[in-house]
């Protein structure tokens, strides 16, 4: 479990954002089910493998470890070959300097790149935000060697990461409707602590209401 340092809000805050999450991600899984179930057979029918990404644990809030879902997006074993396979020796390099994105990443599947650049990779988390692993507003879920790594690149960011693990990981996200995967670690992070900081309902809803944009333009996705 990593450190955290927590950014109390009031309680009814808590509660409201907690109820929100819960009925918004119901009505969006009805309204999301044909669309899942596109995804779903179009996933199966491009490439051998899972409907789910199988990857590894996500930091969550406390810095407490968690399984996040979502729709496979790249080949089989997409996490284990860019680790631990030699061809992809340099590729691990290029995604460790370059904030742990990759622009032009080979792993990832003809659907794999529609689905990620409209973000409906990152539908099936509507079922982490039901479970409590997630919030359907909040900071990005980090990998923990991501973190480790990218704290030892930015060590200015040690800071705000602890501030970032305080609360939920977000669906959504101040970052993510700012140019997302644009951006390098040291400003996400920083974005992502101001976001703790500043929360309250009507920031959480300013930034819903700018996230169909950022699905439908796929502005900065990768």
């Amino acid at each position: 479990m990593m450190p955290y340092i927590e950014i109390k809000k009031s309680p009814l805050y808590e509660l409201t954002k907690r109820l929100l999450d819960v009925l918004a991600s119901l009505f969006l899984l009805v309204i999301f089910f044909p669309i899942i179930l596109f995804v779903a057979v179009s996933i199966k029918i491009n490439s051998p493998g899972p409907i789910l990404a199988d990857t590894p644990e996500r930091v969550g809030r406390n810095g407490k470890p968690f399984k996040m879902f979502k729709f496979r997006s790249m080949v089989q074993n997409a996490h284990e070959l860019l680790r631990e396979n030699p061809e992809f020796t340099k590729l691990y390099e290029t995604y460790k300097k370059g904030s742990y994105k990759l622009k032009d990443d080979p792993r990832i599947t003809t659907i794999g790149r529609f689905i990620r650049k409209h973000s409906l990779d990152e539908v099936p988390q509507l079922v982490n935000i039901l479970k409590g692993d997630m919030s359907l507003v909040g900071p990005r879920a980090y990998y923990p060697d991501e973190l480790r790594d990218q704290q030892k690149k930015y060590p200015s960011t040690r800071e705000p990461v602890k501030i970032v693990l305080s609360v939920r990981p977000g669906l959504t996200g101040h970052w993510q409707v700012s140019g997302r995967s644009e951006i390098n670690f040291d400003k996400r992070i920083e974005m992502d602590a101001m976001y703790v900081r500043k929360r309250s309902l009507l920031y959480d809803l300013a930034i819903i209401a700018r996230t169909p944009w950022a699905m439908i333009s796929g502005k900065g996705a990768l």
